[in-house]
């Protein structure tokens, strides 16, 4: 097992690291994860994505940590402050990645943690996310306490083109 540290990246940061975000990003992808993309992912949509959350950081609508170990970034989990005006409570957490080469080490589990911590510091209370039905993703939220909704049948696709079940999830945590 490989050691790792986890911290958020200020807005400037995510810009700089861009190139190692788009990696892991790549790799979910190639392995076959519904993370948004389809067959063939080309590097440079994976990098106008993280520019784009680069620019949301900037403008105080997206919070990103990211996990580090010898070779660079191996996780990352978003945690989207863009919501609707009545609902400044909220944050959605997306794109919860971890590169093949560093799975099934514990880094899911801690990035997990670490995003409610930063969502409970930014007074964000309530938490949803989304995830492939049956994944391994699906047992680590309900491992960590997260509340399904319902799952939605058919609701994105793999990048192959197969259709996937999606379960909606939801968490309330405790504000600073």
């Amino acid at each position: 097992m490989s050691s790792y540290v986890i911290g958020t990246l200020g807005a400037g940061e995510v810009a700089r690291c861009v190139e190692g975000l788009a990696d892991i990003l790549v790799d979910c992808v190639e392995g076959g994860a519904s993370v948004n993309f389809m067959w063939p992912f080309a590097r440079e949509k994976a990098v106008a994505f993280w520019e784009g959350v680069a620019a949301k950081a900037a403008r105080g609508e997206a919070i990103l940590l990211a996990a580090r170990d010898a070779e660079g970034i191996c996780g990352t989990v978003h945690l989207s402050t863009a919501v609707p005006e009545n609902q400044p409570y909220r944050a959605d957490v997306t794109k919860m990645l971890v590169h093949r080469r560093a799975r099934r080490q514990g880094i899911g589990e801690a990035l997990l943690r670490e995003v409610e911590a930063e969502a409970a510091r930014a007074g964000r209370r309530l938490l949803v996310l989304d995830t492939v039905t049956g994944s391994d993703a699906e047992r680590l939220y309900l491992r960590g306490g997260w509340n399904v909704c319902g799952v939605i049948p058919d609701y994105a696709l793999f990048p192959d083109g197969r259709p996937c079940s999606t379960t909606v999830f939801w968490k309330k945590v405790a504000t600073s």
